[in-house]
């Protein structure tokens, strides 16, 4: 859905056309009853959006970025190292900003009242956490790599394994939601929310394998840049433009 000219923000800069999934797709069933059906109405922000909740360094704990170790005991699956920057469209680093992930554990579940498939939970793997980009917009994250899991989207439906990113800025109403996914996953093909990604775009969401930062006998590394604006722009799933 375009934004009208009124409601459009003088100065602002969109993305170009091809970089987000349509809020409306019709292989990913959930959209037919999610995406809106009325004109976008502009809400202005007032203190209360500009001000709070306040998302800084006080809020954070380090144990927070280690999923592995939040609990007393080791989780189950492959240890990875999620690692990357997040930039401005100009491929400047963004200092300071909040990142969250979630995600399902080595056997595909997360751990929410929701997901009942007959896939065993690991006691000591939560699957979210957060982190603060530093000054030159890097991140990093130590968790399990997730299994992908079954969803009924569609006859014999599976999610391709991928982690959830949130990125805050430094107030909740900059909040920008995407995914990232792993390298020559099978499941590509047949997923529906992947695939409602324009395809030039679709790469930006897959990480890339890093020998570099792999540590040996203990965990691989994944990168994954987050660009927030321009021709590089990371999808997400709430964007400005259809």
């Amino acid at each position: 859905m375009a934004i009208p000219n009124r409601l459009r923000v003088p100065g602002f800069r969109h993305d170009p056309a091809g970089t987000h999934p349509p809020l409306d797709s019709p292989g990913y069933g959930s959209t037919k009853l999610r995406h809106p059906q009325h004109p976008l109405v502009l809400l202005p922000h007032r203190l209360t959006e500009i001000t709070g909740p306040l998302l800084g360094p006080g809020r954070i704990d380090p144990m927070d970025a280690d999923l592995t170790a939040q609990h007393t005991g080791e989780p189950l699956g492959q240890r990875i190292v999620v690692f990357g920057r997040l930039l401005d469209g100009d491929g400047r680093p963004i200092p300071n900003s909040l990142i969250e992930i979630w995600q399902a554990n080595a056997s595909g579940r997360y751990r929410h009242t929701g997901d009942r498939w007959p896939a065993p939970l690991d006691p000591n793997f939560a699957g979210v956490g957060r982190a603060l980009t530093d000054a030159n917009g890097r991140y990093e994250f130590t968790t399990i790599r997730p299994g992908a899991y079954p969803w009924r989207n569609h006859d014999n439906a599976w999610r391709p394994a991928h982690i959830h990113f949130s990125v805050f800025g430094t107030a909740f109403v900059q909040r920008l939601v995407t995914q990232m996914y792993f390298p020559d996953d099978p499941l590509f093909g047949q997923d529906p929310i992947f695939n409602a990604v324009p395809e030039a775009a679709r790469p930006r969401l897959i990480s890339r394998f890093s020998l570099e930062r792999t540590t040996p006998e203990w965990a691989l590394a994944f990168e994954f840049d987050i660009i927030l604006r321009g021709r590089a722009a990371t999808p997400f799933e709430d964007p400005h433009d259809e």
